[in-house]
Order: C-alpha cells, then structure tokens, then sequence
C-alpha cells in the first residue's frame, strides 16, 4: 500500500484495535485550519480543504463507525459545504490581504455582525435547518435531526469566518455541543475527541477574535498610501 492509498483507506494501530488514518488526519488539517484561522492566516482555507477532502471519505462510506451502518450524509455533506464555502473564504481573505489586510498584520480584521447580519444568520439558520433536515430524511441518513444542525451551522460558521464576523465563534460552540454527542453515539470516536478539542479552539478564538475586535482595523490602499506620504 502506497501512501495515497494509506491516506485513503489505512489504519493507525492504537492499543486495542485501530483508527482510521483519513479520519484520524482529515481531523488534524482541520485543527490546523482552526488555529491558523483563529491567527487569521489565509493558509487556514487551502489547509482546511485537504481536511474536507478526506473527512467527506470517511462519513460518506458509513463503513468506518463500527456502531452505524448508513452514512452519516449531514456530516459528509457539510465537508462539500466547507469546500465551496473555504473557497470563498480563501478569495475573499486573500483579496484583503492584497489591499493591506488588518492593521495589526491579519489577513482580515475581526468584528461584530450588524444587526441586519445578525438577522441575516439567523434566517439563514431557520431555512438551512429546514432544508438539511429535508434532505437528509428524504436520503436516508443516521440521525437527520441532530446531523441537519450539524450541517446548518457549519454552514453559518464557515460563512461568518469569511466575512470576518466574530459570532462564527459562537455558532461554532453551538455546533460542538450537538455533534460531540452525534459522534460518540454515531461510534466515530476520533472525530468525536477532535471536537472537543475544537471547543477549547472555539472559546480561545472567540476570546483572541472579540479582543482583536476593539483594537484592529482593516487596512486599505489609501492608508498605505497616507502612512508613506507621512
């Protein structure tokens, strides 16, 4: 077996048995998307989508939880979703970091949603809900009421840390109490700890962000401009 196939379909022996390689690394590209983001590096999108690629392998098989036998789609999906999303978000940070970035040397710089946003999120929140959980009745997956959330507020979090809004933190929180649960039950053990991992990232971000939030500010051409004319 060659590394591309150990990647994909390889196992890491543990005392007691094994665990799956794509979910145990698909799971630390994803740590590392967490932190470089929480820095606001642009690598935490192409370093995330390395993650989604191998995590959308291991819950759309459904073969590696030991404990369920049908994919777990809301997961798997929200890896495609995470894809398309980190795609945005990597155009969009890399577009402000060529403008200048944020004045203390992010590549975005952090604020509180309006409350227009706001309500934007939450609207967004209610009909992505409806829909995942629509969908994911509708195909079959394990646990529709739990995984729809799960997918529903990734989406939000994804979306709201490319635009640089700090309360993708808190739907972040609220993903991880939900989904550590689903994982454990669902037997996917790994993921399961990752998350909780995650939560720790998740209220550190959320602190680094919201202080960064009173003191940062985006940089643009012109204050480039005014900072060496001066």
């Amino acid at each position: 077996m060659n590394f591309l196939e150990w990647l994909v379909n390889g196992h890491i022996p543990v005392p007691g048995g094994t665990l799956s390689a794509p979910e145990v690394i698909g799971n630390l590209f994803g740590l590392a998307s967490a932190i470089l983001g929480m820095k606001r590096f642009v690598w935490a999108w192409p370093v995330g989508l390395v993650g989604n690629a191998l995590l959308f392998t291991v819950f759309a098989s459904g073969e590696l939880s030991g404990v369920v036998a049908e994919p777990l789609w809301g997961q798997a999906g929200r890896q495609v979703f995470f894809a398309a999303v980190s795609a945005y978000g990597w155009w969009r940070w890399s577009s402000s970091r060529r403008s200048g970035g944020a004045s203390d040397g992010g590549a975005i710089a952090p604020r509180w949603a309006t409350r227009g946003e706001r309500l934007q999120l939450l609207a967004l929140g209610v009909v992505g809900y409806v829909l995942a959980y629509a969908l994911l009745t509708q195909i079959g997956s394990w646990g529709p009421a739990t995984e729809a959330w799960i997918l529903a507020g990734s989406m939000l979090a994804t979306y709201g840390m490319a635009r640089g809004w700090v309360e993708f933190w808190i739907v972040w929180m609220l993903v991880d109490v939900v989904g550590v649960t689903t994982l454990v039950q669902a037997g996917y053990y790994p993921t399961a700890v990752m998350y909780l991992v995650y939560a720790g990232f998740v209220v550190l971000g959320f602190v680094v962000w919201a202080k960064a939030s009173r003191t940062t500010h985006q940089v643009r051409d012109t204050d480039i401009h005014e900072e060496v004319t001066v």
